[in-house]
């Protein structure tokens, strides 16, 4: 229940025009009480988020959703209960003078959050509203259900009368051929409290929905429409408040035509009656809706309107059983809702019965409902294809379980059957079309169910084809989905006749119910509709209502009842008692009238057969331990009809074995013989405990049919004598424990019981009068010999405030059992000094019958007193039964399993010689050319493993020839002075991360292909047909099989040949089975299960563990075994096992890494560091905390010394650090030392992938390969090693080989043993009979917990752990796995020119086009140290000059190819947080301006790593080099040190596509820190090593600084003729002028003077 980084939509409520407004990323997790959360794992995530992709939106709601209003219509509701008592309505009733109904109702709807009502009806039991609420939200809307709910307004508070849930799901369908939620017009029934009304009704919950109804409460006609809205629509309102207004009203009939229905019941037994209400006589009341409802029913519904006299509608109902007015209604026939009272008999000491004998009470009730049977109809014909389904299923489900053959074949059988069904189902639903009141929701719904069921009966019969033995397991989780599909299909959304309930009343109070679906009662003409319970005998069994039958007080039967009923229209009621047992007379009510229509009161039986019921009480297991000594002191009892008898006591068990025959003698069953052979009643089986004072407690509850033998039948094969079978025991809900019996019953003929088998069995002397299961029916037993291995007991928790100090194992098993040795001082030393003790005991021979083993832990206080520590059952012995290997063929099953492991695990498949050897191509882990494994099939063949030169020394004479030629610079060897620990783990991960993706796609499990392989691969003599399925087989785990060979690599990549060790995943125990290959660990719960504990999770009743072992062997074992070399008695089977002496262990734990911390503080991170604790060491490295990280790098090592096994759980935790106050945990993780320092996959220290000793991949281990193989040869007997010759090491009949030479540090060579030795170490688990997969050199993934957050994941953690014994000789020092420390450098980057830079200024005077142009540059993440060079004005060319230097210092980690940088988040911060980022230059190209904000013009980043060499010249240079659209050299600058060439510069246009902005010629020169120290050089163009200033054109000079020069420059060039034109112009114009100045005067003059 958990969504993990989830985007939530965010929109406005108040808005609905405007669409999304945002969204959050959020995880959600919903968590009961122990239960695991999982974190995904970080490899499967991707860095950038994928927003559609992962919203927080259920499956298949689109993103996009639009708003759309829901319709609630509200017509009508009758058959409301009164909600006031008698008191108040009487003082009305004076005050007022009238009688009014006594209810006030109103209908609430709730919504998504929103909720709105219609008005309120005044005293009325039958309200007409006809009003509608309008919800307005999304459509399809996250929320899945409507709540409407009846209430009764009141002047104090409103009380609920009823509820009902409308699930959006059943009332629309989401498909493309779906429809829009709908529904109705149609009645709903609603349940709840019974219907007499009090002040506090103690059921009150039950009206509000939750649990059960008890009784009928009202019915509503209501409807639902949904309609989507145009948001567009100017006109529309945009609020989402809720709305109520009126809606039309509808015509009566549309709900459907009222018929008169009829329902008869016959009660035939009623038994075990708590003895509580055995005191006062007892009657049964059926009702149906209001109808038979005699104690509280009071409004009555109204008859249907047509009727002759409307006065005396009210009596008819009310005065039963009245002539006249029978008479008046034409013979009509009244109601006899229930059956005459009667005092219960004593049955046992806690039930009585009913003495119905011969005559049986019967019930019968008309009633009028509108007829809407096609709806029930639809719904049973798919619940009995539903129940045909799941009895099929469960018993392919037994069949598997109990290991009966061919479970395939019944699979197939029920498929077909389900495909059967489903075409009936089309065939009978499409008849009734054309019916007048059908809602569109019930032709919507028969359109879908069509469509589903046809497609259902498809997949059925394509299933029913790929059914296989090896599949049968996946196929029927597939049908499970048909089962869901078809109980949800069923589940009708428009009810029509209410349920039907069978109450018990004694002194007219209400005591116990039952409560029946009225379409399992329901008649049909077709035999397919009709309900599943119609005209049958049905048991049922009556509980307390509401509150009062949860728990513990709801276990208790209130009764049972065995109840005949039939439901139909009146009309086709003829045959009602059809299916009632034969031999009965109809007694009528006394009438006189004689009329023969009517149904009868009381049936009485003429026919009756004489039985005799055996029950073969043999065994029970993992009962419920009820005393506090976690056991109990159970015995059963058995109830058949009226009688019950009880097994005898068994003290302190919870595997009683009664092995017990109880004989019911005279039962009387009532009917014809046939029937009762084919249908017999049940047996109840109850299990108690038996308590010294008290009552008993009960245990259990379980039930079974009886096989039934007539007269007439030989007691005989194949049916007698029965078979033992397990029933399960239910307590409650829960299941608790199986019964293991038999139950037979036997009619006793005319001859009396000398026909029948005879039960003088060997009475037991010791047992008295106790008669043991009969010979044919007990199972068969030998005897077993049971060996334990006590070793000892971890993490005893305290009893009862006190310590544990002298604890004892007491183990049992079928009555028998053997205590351990005392452990005299537990905090001292917590093992047990005796190893192996046995004993004897009687175990059937069939082993799913065998019992479980108990173990229990008691601690023995002074004076003699026992407590009960805690126990464990082994539910199963069949992992620890012993079978002695078959003598005859010894080295048969070893090679059959080398060969599978070889054709699952390798790329090489087996190809068969004539000679009869098998030649197997491993493509193994080690890097090795090949290895050939040749096994010979005869017992004493050697098998060879060849192992040819390593790689290493063929790639190291490569090298000598390449020395003069050139190097390539594509697949280079990694330098070793280069690797270290970090190159062998990032490679690992890959290998890890490659091997998770190709799993994924390989459907197959191993299991499938290992039993392709046992069956097909090894049989001598193959038919063809045979051998190319096998070829296939092979063909298809080649593609496969790298992904589970262990460090196979996809062949495509080529990597640099790094050695590398196993990154799990997960936590080594799970690869490795919890190491539990000899020593198993039982965790020991809490004593007593009490009630009030049922909650609590298993982990909080763990109060300790044992640690241990069981071996079961039939008793004489062959001699072989017992004379084996070196075969010690008191060990037993479990011979060469280490002693448990505490021993001195040096612990070195490797801290890796964390990953997906939880985080710890208010700004999202944490500042975690690590903590180990182990016995009495405690280390925190608290000052060497990581600030703000949750994906902490430690690489630290911790060596710590234990002494197992007192310090035995080791504890790795994660803290986050605080400047103030205490250190909160992050999570923990525990593990077990112990088991991994005993165990024989050796995971002390784990064995690496190859031998060598210096450099990266040191040997760890103290013991060399040849050592540790010595050890374990002589450990497990085998015969080796035999070194020689050179290169070749033989262990039992495998040879190896493998290179025979070590290089040291200095490069002599010398002879070694060592690489075959660890060449067999490393196929160990090849070696026959003692061979098991070792450990390899590994890294795992442990989960970190935190104990106040159960079960929820706070981050991985990832380490290893290796031990060495301190008696042996010391481990050298521990690898050095510390961070890589980043590299200091510096990155010197000159700008020379740039070309064909896009003009952006156009000139003030001219309007020329030019740029002023500068570049800027930096390295990503240090955009504040951005470098510029000066700006080269007025460009007019596009082209720069500047000869510019840039200096960027930086630190670099080399191997994750990232910069590392150190600075404070904020001012506040107490220090640096460290951020790695990937190197990358980005520059840059601007034109400046004076006033405004510079402008951008284009950019190009190149990662330091490969980036496109730059080309030669600016015109080679293109902007495909930049988008990676031309096959461009990458080179990378930390290997080429200095590059120089021309990069595009990229901007993006309006259309958002890159256009080339410009180029730039730039050289880049790397340095380390020492070499730029040695060689400084300036910034720009300064000391030391200046670079000259570049020669830029004139034009670029400064205007305002020599004005006239620029303006000859500007105006000469470009505008001289215009100048010149506009001078003459100019020239002519003064002219001009001065002439006209002139002209006046002169005339003047002229005329005047002249």
């Amino acid at each position: 229940h958990q969504f993990h980084h989830k985007w939530a939509i965010l929109s406005d409520p108040d808005d609905i025009s405007s669409g999304l407004k945002g969204y959050v990323k959020c995880d959600v997790a919903v968590v009961g009480k122990g239960d695991n959360i999982k974190t995904p794992h970080k490899a499967n995530e991707t860095n950038e988020d994928d927003i559609e992709g992962n919203l927080l939106l259920p499956e298949g709601v689109p993103p996009e959703r639009q708003w759309a209003r829901f319709y609630v219509k509200i017509y009508r509701a009758e058959g409301l209960p009164r909600m006031n008592t008698s008191l108040m309505a009487n003082v009305k009733k004076a005050f007022i003078g009238e009688n009014k109904d006594l209810v006030d109702p109103y209908v609430q709807v709730f919504f998504a959050g929103q909720k709105g009502k219609t008005s309120v009806q005044k005293s009325s039991y039958e309200p007409l509203w006809n009003e509608q609420v309008v919800f307005t939200d999304l459509f399809p809307p996250l929320c899945k259900r409507m709540k409407v709910q009846i209430r009764d307004s009141d002047k104090v508070n409103d009380v609920a009368i009823g509820t009902h849930f409308i699930d959006l799901r059943k009332i629309s369908n989401d498909g493309d051929k779906g429809f829009l939620p709908t529904l109705g017009p149609a009645w709903v029934n609603m349940y709840g409290s019974t219907r007499n009304y009090t002040l506090l009704d103690e059921h009150q919950d039950l009206n509000e929905g939750l649990g059960e109804g008890v009784s009928f409460r009202a019915r509503l006609l209501l409807g639902l429409a949904v309609e989507i809205l145009d948001t567009s629509n100017p006109e529309l309102t945009s609020s989402t408040e809720v709305q109520v207004e009126q809606a039309t009203p509808i015509s009566e009939s549309c709900a459907g035509k009222m018929e008169e229905f009829f329902l008869f019941g016959a009660f035939l037994e009623a038994s075990m009656i708590d003895r509580r209400n055995g005191e006062k006589p007892i009657t049964f009341e059926v009702t149906i809706g209001n109808y038979g409802n005699e104690v509280d029913g009071l409004s009555r519904p109204q008859r249907p309107r047509p009727r002759k006299e409307p006065g005396d509608e009210e009596e008819v109902d009310l005065i039963q059983n009245s002539s006249d007015d029978e008479a008046s209604d034409g013979g009509d026939l009244a109601s006899v809702s229930s059956t005459p009272p009667m005092r219960p008999l004593v049955t046992d000491r806690n039930y009585f019965h009913l003495p119905y004998l011969e005559r049986k009470p019967c019930i019968y009730i008309k009633s009028w409902w509108p007829d809407q049977r096609r709806r029930l109809y639809n719904a049973s014909i798919m619940d009995h294809i539903a129940d045909k389904l799941e009895e099929g299923l469960n018993d392919v489900q037994e069949m598997i379980k109990t290991e009966k053959f061919y479970p395939e074949r019944r699979l197939r059988g029920v498929l077909e059957e389900l495909s059967c069904g489903c075409c009936r189902f089309l065939s009978l639903a499409d008849k009734d079309q054309g019916h007048s009141s059908r809602t569109r929701l019930d032709r919507e719904r028969l359109k879908s169910c069509m469509r589903e069921l046809e497609s259902m009966g498809q997949q059925a019969r394509t299933l029913r084809a790929q059914v296989k033995r090896h599949t049968v397991r996946d196929k029927l989780r597939l049908c499970q989905n048909f089962l869901q599909k078809l109980r949800f299909l069923a589940d009708e959304p428009q009810h029509s006749i209410p349920d039907i309930f069978i109450w018990m009343m004694s002194n007219n109070k209400r005591i116990a119910y039952a409560r029946v679906p009225s379409k399992d009662l329901l008649f049909s003409i077709v035999e397919e509709e009709t309900g599943k319970d119609c005209a049958k005998v049905k048991t049922l069994f009556l509980k307390l209502p509401g509150k009062r039958g949860f728990g513990s007080a709801g276990w208790t039967v209130q009764a049972k009842v065995e109840l005949y009923l039939w439901l139909g229209l009146s009309k086709q009621r003829k045959d009602f008692l059809c299916g009632l047992p034969c031999g009965f007379e109809e007694v009528k009510a006394a009438r006189g009238l004689g009329l023969h229509a009517f149904p009868p009161v009381s049936l009485v039986y003429t026919k009756k057969q004489t039985f005799q019921l055996r029950a073969h009480m043999y065994q029970a297991r993992s009962l419920f331990a009820a005393d506090s000594s976690g056991l109990s002191d159970p015995f059963a009892r058995v109830f058949f009809i009226n009688q019950s008898q009880c097994t005898e006591v068994l003290n302190e068990t919870l595997c009683p074995t009664w092995d017990q025959m109880l004989v019911f003698d005279n039962l009387e069953l009532y009917g014809e013989a046939h029937e009762l052979r084919d249908d017999p009643p049940i047996i109840v089986i109850e299990i108690y405990d038996q308590d010294s004072m008290g009552k008993a407690d009960f245990m259990g509850r379980t039930f079974a049919k009886p096989l039934v033998k007539m007269a007439d039948e030989a007691y005989c094969p194949p049916r007698f004598p029965p078979q033992l079978e397990y029933y399960q025991i239910y307590r409650g809900n829960a299941t608790a424990g199986d019964l293991l019996a038999a139950f037979e019953l036997l009619q006793i003929g005319p001859a009396g019981k000398a026909d029948l088998p005879p039960t003088n069995g060997p009475v037991d002397a010791d047992r008295g009068p106790i008669m043991p299961v009969p010979v044919g029916i007990r199972p068969v037993l030998s005897k077993y010999r049971v060996e334990v291995l006590f070793w000892g007991l971890r993490d005893l928790k305290r009893v009862n405030l006190a310590q544990v100090d002298r604890p004892r194992v007491d183990i049992e098993c079928a009555g028998k059992g053997v205590q351990s040795s005392l452990i005299h001082n537990y905090k001292k030393n917590p093992n047990f000094n005796t190893l192996v003790k046995w004993f004897e005991v009687d175990l059937p021979e069939n082993e799913l019958l065998h019992p479980p083993l108990n173990i229990r832990v008691v601690d023995c206080r002074a004076f003699g007193r026992y407590t009960l520590v805690g126990s464990h059952a082994v539910s199963s012995l069949r992992r620890f039964i012993y079978r002695p290997p078959d003598r005859s063929a010894p080295s048969w099953n070893t090679t059959v399993r080398l060969l599978q492991r070889c054709r699952v695990l390798c790329n090489g498949g087996a190809s068969s010689h004539s000679t009869g050897e098998v030649v197997v191509n491993m493509e193994p882990e080690v890097p090795i050319k090949k290895l050939e494994t040749m096994v010979k099939l005869d017992a004493t063949s050697e098998a060879v493993v060849k192992v040819d030169v390593a790689e290493e020394e063929k790639e190291k004479e490569k090298k000598k020839k390449k020395k003069g030629t050139a190097e390539e610079p594509e697949e280079e060897e990694p330098d070793e002075s280069m690797l270290d620990w970090w190159s062998k783990y990032f490679a690992s991960i890959d290998t890890m991360k490659e091997q998770l993706r190709q799993q994924e796609p390989s459907g197959i499990d191993l299991e499938e292909k290992e039993e392709v392989d046992n069956t097909e691969g090894l049989k001598g003599s193959m038919k063809g047909k045979e051998k190319a399925r096998a070829a296939k087989e092979e063909k298809r785990k080649k593609t496969q099989s790298s992904g589970s060979g262990q460090g196979s690599e996809a062949p495509e990549k080529k990597k640099p040949k790094i050695d590398e060790l196993k990154v799990y995943p997960k936590e080594l125990e799970s690869e490795f089975d919890n190491f539990e290959d000899w020593l198993h660990t039982f965790n020991l719960l809490r004593g007593k299960t009490g009630d009030d504990e049922d909650g609590s999770t298993e982990e909080e009743r763990i109060v300790g563990r044992f640690k241990g072992s069981l071996c079961v062997y039939k008793v004489p074992l062959p001699e072989d075994v017992s004379r084996e070399a070196g075969y010690d008695p008191t060990y037993g089977m479990f011979q060469g096992i280490p002693s448990n002496d505490p021993i001195n262990v040096l612990v070195r734990v490797y801290v890796v890494r964390a990953t997906d911390l939880h985080p710890a503080d208010i700004n999202g991170k944490a500042d975690p560091y690590i903590a180990i604790r182990l016995g009495k060491t405690d280390i925190r490295d608290k000052e060497n905390y990581i600030s703000k990280q949750l994906n902490p790098v430690f690489g630290k090592s911790f060596d710590i010394e234990a002494s197992f096994p007192m310090e035995s759980m080791l504890t790795v935790a994660v803290y986050d650090w605080d400047l103030v106050g205490t250190d909160d945990l992050i999570g923990e993780t525990k593990i077990d030392l112990e088991n991994r320092f005993y165990s024989k996959h050796r995971a002390t220290c784990g064995i690496a992938q190859t031998y060598s000793t210096h450099g990266y991949n040191i040997w760890r281990d103290p013991m060399k390969p040849s050592q540790i193989l010595t050890r374990l040869c002589k450990d497990s007997k085998v015969d080796g090693p035999h070194f020689g010759p050179p290169g070749r090491v033989k262990v039992a009949n495998l040879v190896f080989t493998g290179p025979s030479e070590i290089e040291d540090e200095n490069g002599q060579r010398k002879p070694t043993d060592e690489h075959v030795a660890l060449s067999a170490l490393r196929h160990w688990e090849d070696i026959p009979r003692a061979g098991c997969r070792l450990v390899p050199e590994h890294v795992e993934t442990r989960p970190l917990l935190n104990p106040d957050k159960p079960g929820i994941e706070q981050g991985r953690l990832e380490l290893w752990v290796d031990m060495f014994p301190m008696d042996m000789p010391a481990p050298g020092t521990p690898l050095d796995i510390s961070p890589r420390k980043p590299k200091k450098y510096e990155l010197r980057v000159i700008i020379w020119n740039t070309d064909e830079v896009v003009l952006e200024d156009d000139d003030f005077f001219t309007g020329e086009k030019s740029s002023d142009i500068f570049v800027r540059g930096w390295l990503k993440g240090q955009q504040e140290d951005k470098q510029d060079t000066d700006v080269h004005y007025h460009s007019l060319t596009g082209e720069g000059n500047f000869n510019w230097r840039y200096l960027f210092p930086f630190d670099y980690l080399a191997a994750e190819e990232r910069i590392v940088i150190s600075k404070k988040e904020s001012m506040f911060s107490w220090d640096e947080t460290e951020y790695k980022i990937p190197a990358r230059l980005t520059l840059q190209i601007w034109d400046a301006d004076h006033f405004s904000a510079d402008d951008f013009l284009g950019a190009i980043e190149l990662d330091l790593n490969r980036f496109p060499r730059g080309a030669k010249t600016a015109k080679q240079c293109t902007m495909e080099m930049a988008t990676g659209e031309v096959e461009v050299p990458l080179v990378s600058i930390f290997k080429q040190k200095r590059v120089k060439g021309w990069w595009p510069l990229l901007a993006r246009n309006e259309n958002d596509e890159f256009e080339l902005t410009g180029k730039v010629e730039a050289e880049l020169h790397l340095l380390t820190a020492e070499e730029a120290e040695k060689n400084p050089v300036g910034l720009a163009r300064n000391e030391p090593d200046p670079l000259e200033k570049p020669n830029r054109p004139d034009s670029s000079f400064i205007w305002f600084l020599n004005p006239l020069k620029s303006a000859r420059y500007f105006l000469w060039h470009t505008y001289r003729w215009l100048l010149l034109k506009l001078l003459l112009l100019l020239l002519l114009l003064l002219l001009l002028a001065l002439f006209l100045y002139s002209v006046p005067g002169y005339l003047v003059k002229k005329i005047l003077g002249a």
